[in-house]
């Protein structure tokens, strides 16, 4: 019989491994029947201790959207996660600079933000749901894994802060009526050009994140509804939803930059040191 899944020890362990930027192995490898359900408990815990320290809630991540990644990365579904003020960075005309000192293992995402005038409606309507969305924005999320060598299922991924380590927010592009529109065809259609310095290092479209940034959006109100650990989503909060390309790893003195191409949103620079 497998050893019982203790939330609190699991919590301490994984907030233990990101204050003191450590590994730890897989929850799976000591705990074989861990498994989603339990990582959103664990998950919980760890908001609740951090909220209780200080730490701020500034919106959500959802990551793993991205589908083309699911084998690679032994996932099968979408995970939530929050986004905190202090991991929460806006860059200044198109600009920012990052440590990546406090990250182990970091990988870089160019992803489509969002910011929630209100709160989104259960719907796949990629127009109704942009209406809840008060501006559109590049964003650079840095991903870790404390769990050495990118190897951990599902579960273990999303009760480790759900790989959240840090999220550089560009140019916020105000929408309208008309915008919302406009986007609502532009998101699954647009191409995003990734480069390292003056490398191309890949380009992606915006249906790969759940045939579109906006059903993204929608299927994480759909998620949280069915996690009573979790609170709904609220007017004000910024919303990353997953990486268009692949997620690649990065090193002090490299330059990462964004081109949102037919989108109409102006690119991201992020110097590393």
């Amino acid at each position: 019989m497998s050893a019982p899944v203790d939330v609190a020890a699991i919590a301490a362990r994984l907030i233990d491994a990101y204050d003191g930027v450590s590994t730890l192995p897989p929850i799976t490898s000591a705990f074989p029947a861990f498994d989603v359900a339990a990582a959103y408990d664990v998950l919980a815990a760890i908001e609740r201790r951090r909220i209780d320290s200080g730490w701020l809630p500034a919106g959500r991540k959802i990551g793993f959207t991205n589908r083309t990644l699911w084998a690679r990365y032994g996932v099968d579904r979408p995970m939530a996660a929050r986004i905190w003020s202090h991991t929460l960075h806006l860059a200044s005309e198109g600009r920012a600079t990052l440590a990546l000192d406090r990250f182990v293992e970091p990988r870089i995402e160019p992803e489509v933000v969002f910011r929630l005038a209100a709160p989104p409606p259960a719907t796949d309507d990629p127009l109704a749901i942009l209406a809840a969305v008060e501006w559109i924005a590049p964003g650079f999320e840095i991903v870790q894994s404390h769990f050495p060598g990118w190897k951990f299922t599902a579960a273990d991924c999303t009760a480790a802060f759900g790989l959240h380590g840090a999220l550089v927010v560009g140019a916020p592009l105000r929408l309208d009526d008309g915008l919302r529109a406009a986007m609502a065809e532009r998101l699954p259609a647009f191409q995003l050009t990734l480069r390292r310095g003056d490398t191309v290092v890949e380009r992606g479209v915006g249906a790969n994140v759940l045939d579109s940034p906006a059903l993204a959006l929608a299927h994480l109100v759909r998620l949280l509804r069915a996690l009573p650990q979790c609170p709904p989503l609220s007017a004000g909060e910024v919303i990353t939803t997953g990486t268009i390309t692949d997620a690649w790893p990065v090193n002090p003195g490299e330059t990462w930059r964004s081109d949102y191409g037919s989108l109409g949103i102006a690119g991201l620079t992020l110097a590393l040191r």
